[in-house]
């Protein structure tokens, strides 16, 4: 009898395709082996446990988001390359099912990060920023689109399905008691596009008016 031979890349990109039908709680080494059609303690060979597959989901998701190159490294300012950055970040994101949950404290399997790292952490000390604060901004707004898309997915978990009990209308009504909470509804569960590039906006001036003017 045959045996299908699998290797890391095969076992991470079949989870990344079962990522968005199953969920990440839903994504067993199981249903993986299934999909591969081999058994269960094959991924064992080169995965020790999910937590161990899903630094390497978060690892490939990077690499695909920066195969065409580091997204703003060719921005005319720091300002824009941090947004063209968590733009980029938020779209790949939001790509996948969970996207937040699997790239949130995962630990990359390789140095692939360290280049984009190197170009933005340069760009911003040679705009003037200390080293430190040059760090603190770029982590700042890293974990602005990360805590941001993680809200939107547990709203929306992909696009054009609204996930449960965040019916606007049906929160007002049940809210009514409580006019300004009611009315906040459509401020926090519409116009995800339209508020994340206004926070980005925000947070962007704040590093500029706390931490670009001292360096």
């Amino acid at each position: 009898m045959a045996t299908t031979k699998i290797d890391r890349a095969q076992v991470a990109d079949t989870a990344l395709r079962l990522l968005n039908e199953l969920g990440l709680d839903g994504l067993t080494l199981r249903a993986i082996a299934k999909e591969l059609d081999v058994k269960a303690p094959a991924l064992y060979w080169h995965f020790k446990n999910k937590q161990d597959l899903v630094d390497e989901m978060a690892t490939v998701m990077y690499r695909r988001m920066t195969a065409d190159g580091v997204p703003g490294a060719d921005s005319d300012s720091w300002q824009e390359g941090l947004r063209a950055f968590n733009r980029a970040l938020r779209a790949m994101l939001l790509s996948y099912r969970d996207g937040a949950k699997v790239y949130g404290g995962a630990r990359f399997t390789g140095t692939d990060h360290a280049e984009a790292m190197e170009v933005y952490l340069g760009v911003m000390v040679d705009a003037g920023f200390a080293f430190r604060d040059a760090v603190r901004a770029a982590m700042t707004t890293y974990h602005y689109t990360m805590g941001f898309v993680e809200e939107e997915q547990g709203s929306d978990p992909r696009p054009g399905e609204r996930g449960p009990g965040v019916d606007v209308a049906e929160r007002a009504e049940l809210l009514a008691a409580y006019p300004l909470a009611a009315a906040a509804g459509v401020e926090m569960f519409e116009g995800f596009d339209e508020r994340f590039e206004e926070g980005l906006g925000v947070v962007v001036a704040g590093i500029e008016a706390v931490y670009a003017s001292r360096g």
